[in-house]
């Protein structure tokens, strides 16, 4: 049995030298970019927003409530007063995002890195925080307001944040 996946190791590795694969970007069209935008008080609601990228925006008052932001990116974005409730932002990056006065009730933000990014009297009731990357200071802030229960993951807002 040893040497069979000694020999397949083998027989792979040759196959991988002999017939490397080609290596492909991901097309941009894919890819939603708001460089230098405004889009204040625009209404994402109930959207399919699956990989859509916001750069640099001031996105204040928005609405995306509800939508589909599943792997979305926010990178040096402003979320003042933005509406997130529901919003499914599972596997996302929020990167250098100022959340002010957001609403995050019952939001999924499951395995989302969100490094960087500050929290400031932000509604947090039965948000999703599962495996989500934070910065320490910011899980501090966040768990002193936690708590709720998602109501689609079934998970409690305090134990997602690793909260004592």
């Amino acid at each position: 049995m040893k040497n069979w996946r000694i020999l397949a190791s083998v027989v792979l590795a040759m196959a991988l030298l002999l017939f490397p694969l080609s290596a492909e970007a991901a097309s941009s069209s894919s890819i939603t970019r708001s460089a230098g935008d405004e889009v204040i008080a625009k209404d994402y609601s109930g959207q399919s927003l699956v990989g859509s990228e916001f750069t640099n925006v001031d996105l204040e008052n928005a609405n995306f409530s509800n939508a589909d932001l599943r792997g979305g990116v926010f990178n040096g974005t402003i979320l003042e007063g933005v509406n997130l409730h529901g919003v499914d932002f599972s596997e996302g990056i929020a990167y250098l995002t100022r959340f002010k006065n957001a609403d995050l009730t019952d939001a999924i933000l499951t395995d989302a890195m969100m490094l960087r990014s500050t929290f400031d009297n932000v509604e947090i009731t039965g948000a999703d925080f599962t495996n989500a990357v934070l910065d320490g200071t910011q899980v501090k802030k966040l768990c002193a307001k936690a708590s709720g229960v998602n109501s689609k993951t079934g998970v409690d807002t305090r134990e997602s944040l690793g909260c004592r």
